[in-house]
């Protein structure tokens, strides 16, 4: 019984303080502010002030990936467990009506050979349409078949153009571009400085727009950064306002490529397995975190 007594003698004092502290105010005129409020406002100043007076240049990259146009090869187990599902389904299927068709004009051909065979009947059953056998629907096939032309899988002349968006169709592709940083021009992914009153998804999409001769189309896949790249500048070009760069990426897919580039243009479109050769270990280190080779 010592517990709920206790709840009930400190309820009247709860009130009691209650009625004081609103006195207190109509007296001196003062607000009251509880902790939360105060607390909340003071980390909202704070970090508009390190927004402010952040050492950290912002940017935006756009990872612009062109999917796949046609199948991958096969690899070699692809290729024997599609032969047996084709085994297994010739032997449990059942016979098609062009199957059943090539089994009744073989029986119509083998009667007329034995002579055991009624004229009056067919003529009465096909007077009004011409026979066509199933042997022949065969070859008309055939024939259409071998004058069918397949594209080409593999296009020597298009596929060492890395300007051209239209090589590696089994592939994907990324967009590399390059660009002035510092006193050096490096291959990097389409990037380009965060402005004030822009998210970083516009800037991504400036940047995409920014390329010289382009005229890509894209469809990005999230207001969320997939990934971040943060580097330092030499101790030699450091100030207490400018220490480094963070580069934040954003995901694309092509949805339209445009106008064909011309083989002087300062972007490639390269796969995944190309990409050392063109980006720094470090870099490449971070994009290798979120480019799917799909």
């Amino acid at each position: 019984m010592a517990a709920p007594c206790g709840r009930m003698a400190s309820r009247p004092m709860l009130q009691f303080l209650s009625c004081f502290s609103r006195a207190a105010v109509g007296k001196t005129g003062f607000r009251q502010f509880s902790g939360t409020s105060v607390c909340r406002a003071t980390l909202q100043t704070k970090s508009e002030t390190e927004r402010a007076s952040s050492p950290w240049a912002l940017m935006a990259a756009v990872c612009l990936q062109r999917l796949p146009v046609i199948s991958a090869d096969s690899t070699p187990i692809e290729q024997r467990f599609s032969a047996m599902i084709q085994q297994m389904e010739l032997e449990k299927s059942l016979l098609s009506d062009h199957e059943l068709q090539l089994l009744e004009d073989a029986e119509r051909m083998s009667r007329k050979m034995a002579g055991d065979y009624n004229f009056d009947e067919d003529e009465d059953d096909n007077k009004d349409q011409n026979i066509v056998l199933a042997q022949d629907k065969e070859d008309s096939w055939e024939q259409k078949f071998r004058n069918f032309q397949p594209a080409p899988r593999v296009r020597a002349d298009v596929d060492k153009d890395l300007t051209s968006v239209e090589r590696c169709l089994a592939d994907s592709l990324v967009l590399l571009a390059e660009q002035q940083v510092g006193s050096a021009k490096l291959w990097l992914l389409p990037q380009t400085q965060w402005q004030e009153g822009e998210t970083l998804r516009q800037t991504a999409e400036r940047a995409l727009a920014s390329l010289p001769a382009a005229g890509f189309k894209a469809t990005f896949l999230s207001n969320a950064p997939c990934g971040v790249y943060k580097y330092k500048l030499p101790k030699a070009a450091r100030t207490e306002g400018s220490v480094g760069t963070k580069v934040f990426f954003f995901k694309a897919v092509l949805s339209d490529s445009g106008p064909p580039a011309a083989p002087t243009s300062s972007f490639v479109w390269l796969k995944k397995s190309e990409l050392q050769r063109y980006l720094k270990p470090a870099y490449m280190m971070k994009v290798d975190r979120f480019i799917l080779d799909l």
